[in-house]
């Protein structure tokens, strides 16, 4: 029994690619054995030795040299203090190293750098500014694999923290704010990409368990994306105000308004904000208009023209946006942003926006909470009692609920929306009282449609 368990291990340990080398060296594929077995049922403190034996000696000989390498560290990091700890956490450091340096796919730049900073930082060894720079390295090195939620904020966090304390250009912090931002939302398009697809068989009930776990992942990783971003802008916070963007843009526009991406960036930043009327606005507008006439361009026209009083030319210029945007995710983003310059002057119109905008990204749940958001102040204007005009609340609540569910990043959001609207909805007791519990009401206003009441 004995033999044929040594032999069935030497067959697993060659089928992970050693070397030939590396097998003849018995001591390191005996200890491999035995950590792995006591690191499998988390037995760490037993598989420390004959780990560090394995990785002092044949750090090549197998990936799990790392893999449980990693967690053996984080358990005597965890259950130590003092010297002891600071001595596990420089272990752990320097096994981040080595992993992309004997590991260099499984262990890319961005990997080793962010792990290394996440441990830094939670055991509160790093200033702000070796945090920024570690993280900053990663990001331009490796940004296609700078994917950890936390590790955003924080790159983004200790650079505002460094302009506050006047060591780094609030240029910068724009400039980051938005590299940050635009591979969130990329990553987040993944995620709802897949939710895009699987949704409908959940719904079905046709998705197979396998499909239904990777919803779940992708659902849970939006979600976490979604609390990031919303970290990011609160960090961002008051810095974005017109009062900070206005001065900045005046003092750089002569040297970068050949920049095509600074002006862009620049008018994006100004139209979100709200800073459309001051007379920079119209600068950078038109500074980006020469540059690049793309979609965006001709809906910060449409905004212009809107507000000078030309309502026709503005909607030409919003529909010649869409006309251009031949991306559908890009597409629909201007037509939400459409959607909500319009809203003020017409709200169905605003809606016919707003299911463009889904048609042409299904994810797309700015639209949805857009839409709910419209329902619900149409409240006094839909339905001749009170009883009915509260009803539309409910249908409000559904939209905001079907935000989260095809884009999870907003799911807190929308779900905080919903209960805010159903409180607002018809009590159980207006429910009874009135006899209409699993009635169908049909509104006659702009809205249009029906809601189910609820029964009892």
């Amino acid at each position: 029994m004995k033999k044929k368990h040594y032999l069935t291990m030497i067959a697993a340990i060659m089928s992970t690619g050693l070397s030939m080398a590396q097998a003849q060296n018995p001591e390191c594929m005996t200890n491999l054995s035995i950590y792995a077995e006591h690191a499998k049922v988390k037995n760490y403190d037993a598989a420390y030795e004959p780990w560090k034996m394995v990785y002092e000696s044949c750090p090549d000989i197998n990936k799990a040299n790392f893999s449980y390498g990693e967690k053996i560290l984080a358990h005597k990091i965890d259950n130590s203090s003092g010297a002891d700890k600071d001595g596990y956490i420089q272990e752990l450091l320097s096994l981040y190293d080595n992993s992309g340096k004997y590991f260099p796919k499984n262990y890319p730049t961005a990997v080793t750098e962010i792990d290394k900073a996440l441990l830094l930082y939670d055991n509160k060894m790093a200033s702000d500014d070796e945090l920024f720079e570690m993280l900053d390295k990663a990001f331009k090195e490796d940004r296609s694999n700078f994917k950890n939620p936390k590790a955003l904020y924080l790159y983004f966090s200790a650079l505002v923290n460094l302009h506050d304390s006047g060591k780094k250009d609030l240029q910068d912090v724009f400039d980051t704010y938005d590299d940050v931002t635009e591979k969130v939302e990329e990553e987040n398009k993944k995620l709802t990409d897949v939710v895009t697809k699987l949704l409908p068989k959940d719904s079905a009930n046709t998705i197979t368990s396998k499909e239904k776990r990777m919803l779940r992942v992708a659902s849970t990783n939006s979600e976490s994306y979604g609390k990031v971003g919303a970290s990011i802008d609160s960090k961002l916070g008051a810095l974005a105000d017109c009062d900070n963007l206005i001065p900045l843009y005046e003092k750089s526009y002569e040297e970068k308004k050949g920049d095509v991406t600074w002006v862009k960036r620049a008018v994006g930043r100004m139209f979100s904000k709200e800073c459309t009327d001051d007379p920079m606005f119209r600068k950078l507008f038109e500074a980006q208009l020469a540059l690049d006439p793309s979609a965006d361009a001709y809906m910060y026209g449409g905004v212009l023209k809107q507000k000078s009083g030309d309502n026709k030319g503005a909607i030409a210029d919003f529909n010649k946006a869409v006309e251009l945007e031949t991306d559908s995710y890009k597409k629909s983003n201007i037509l939400y942003k459409i959607a909500t310059i319009v809203r003020r002057s017409s709200k169905s119109q605003a809606r016919s926006y707003a299911l463009k905008a889904v048609d042409a990204n299904p994810a797309n749940g700015k639209a949805y909470l857009l839409i709910a958001n419209l329902y619900a102040g149409s409240a006094n204007d839909c339905g001749t009692t009170a009883f009915e005009k509260r009803a539309i609340y409910w249908k409000a609540a559904d939209m905001a609920r079907k935000a989260g569910r095809v884009d999870p990043s907003l799911s807190g959001r929308a779900n905080q929306t919903a209960a805010s609207y159903n409180a607002k909805a018809p009590t159980k007791e207006m429910i009874f009282s009135s006899g209409m519990a699993g009635k169908t009401i049909t509104f006659s206003c702009w809205v249009g449609g029906s809601i189910a009441v609820p029964n009892l």
